[in-house]
């Protein structure tokens, strides 16, 4: 089959790295650690495995941060994986062959991906987070039957959705129903990311919101805010106009620039009635401020200016990864400002019961009505993965989001 192969050998990373300097597309050159190949079909690690062939799969913004080298190298997830590896874990596909232990799945069936390589992928008892449903903190990424890894695209042995097939444990697979579109389910993953970190810190009835950053996860977040917490008014912070006109699109009632940073806080504080409190240097900070803020960037510049904007025993949910840099943080003891981590998904409790966050989406698709493939920007065939990434390199010009490949050989 054909895969989108990516390694760790030193000399393709240092010269990707130094030649990007000069072009970014260096990043999808001839020498990148990333490069599309003729690879054997996946072999299942167990009989609880099955393989399906790929119908749709998104670019997540983990996917183009590790090609584009926008990280640290002493960043511990570094521990966590294994090589080769074929990234996308946001995968819509079509179960093609099982195991003989599959008991639920079947041949034909139209599935989304749990990605999440879990202690029951591993053939293992369940850890204590497992037990709990808190699948992103399974204590066992690297023990079990299959190599290191937290979920699929960064284990050697559960290989992702830049491929043309997908081996992956029954449990991980959710059948899709019929009411519900290839397009519509591709979405189930950053949907769940997005779910789960709303449900850790929910705004208060009648409160304000503040979604930081437009891109895939803050505007699914908006569209959950809309849907689930109507009368609280959301604020949300956009780079780009493309992405401001969809946050208008998914409910946002106030979408802000996010440059210069002064006016982004100023601008705040005048849309709840806050007084600002002026430092000799930089950023003021408002006497009160937003219930929670979303954080889907979660740079030193942002974080710096949520805990100016957040209210006293307010909350910050911390969704995306940027390499890590210095900023002032004083204002999280004054205001006694929470700070709230938020990884993956897995069973979530909403409205008094308990069930995994995929199938909360599709229960938000086909019983209230949601559609966020809006959000779907661009479609291309997995050969041409090089326009695919650059498209995500340059999202101001390019007018991406959520970019899908949807084809495979």
């Amino acid at each position: 089959m054909q895969a989108l192969i990516t390694t760790n050998n030193p000399f393709r990373l240092v010269a990707t790295k130094l030649l990007s300097y000069f072009s970014p597309r260096a990043f999808v050159g001839w020498q990148s650690p990333m490069q599309l190949k003729d690879i054997s079909d996946p072999k299942l690690p167990a009989e609880d495995w099955l393989v399906a062939k790929t119908r749709l799969c998104g670019l997540c913004g983990s996917d183009y941060k590790q090609v584009f080298m926008n990280g640290r190298v002493d960043n511990p997830m570094t521990s966590m994986i294994s090589w080769p590896q074929v990234l996308g874990h946001e995968v819509v596909g079509e179960i093609t062959r099982v195991g003989s232990k599959v008991e639920k799945r079947r041949v034909g069936e139209r599935v989304l991906l749990n990605p999440w390589l879990s202690c029951a992928t591993r053939g293992l008892p369940l850890c204590e987070f497992c037990q709990q449903g808190k699948l992103a903190q399974c204590l066992n990424f690297g023990a079990g039957n299959i190599a290191r890894g937290i979920h699929h695209g960064n284990s050697a042995t559960a290989t992702g959705g830049f491929a043309e097939l997908v081996p992956g444990h029954e449990s991980q697979w959710f059948p899709i129903p019929d009411a519900v579109s290839d397009e519509q389910a591709v979405l189930g993953d950053p949907f769940s990311v997005s779910f789960h970190a709303i449900l850790k810190a929910p705004p208060r009835e009648h409160g304000t919101a503040l979604v930081y950053g437009c891109g895939t996860l803050g505007l699914l977040a908006i569209a959950i805010l809309r849907a689930i917490h109507p009368t609280v008014k959301i604020l949300a912070v956009a780079r780009f106009e493309h992405q401001a006109a969809l946050a208008r699109k998914m409910g946002a009632h106030l979408v802000l620039a996010h440059h210069p940073t002064k006016d982004l806080v100023n601008r705040i504080a005048a849309e709840i009635g806050s007084t600002l409190n002026e430092p000799w240097v930089g950023l003021p900070m408002l006497n009160s401020g937003v219930d929670v803020v979303y954080d889907t960037v979660s740079s030193a510049e942002t974080l710096g200016v949520d805990l100016r904007v957040t209210r006293s025993f307010g909350s910050i949910v911390v969704i995306g990864v940027e390499p890590a840099r210095t900023f002032e943080w004083t204002p999280l003891y004054f205001k006694e400002i929470n700070i709230i981590g938020s990884n993956g998904f897995g069973i979530e409790e909403f409205e008094g019961r308990r069930q995994h966050a995929m199938e909360w989406y599709f229960e938000f698709i086909t019983q209230r009505g949601l559609d966020v493939t809006p959000i779907i920007t661009h479609h291309f065939a997995m050969r041409d993965y090089r326009q695919a990434f650059m498209a995500c390199y340059d999202q101001g010009k390019s007018g991406a989001v959520k970019v899908l490949f949807n084809t495979f050989n």
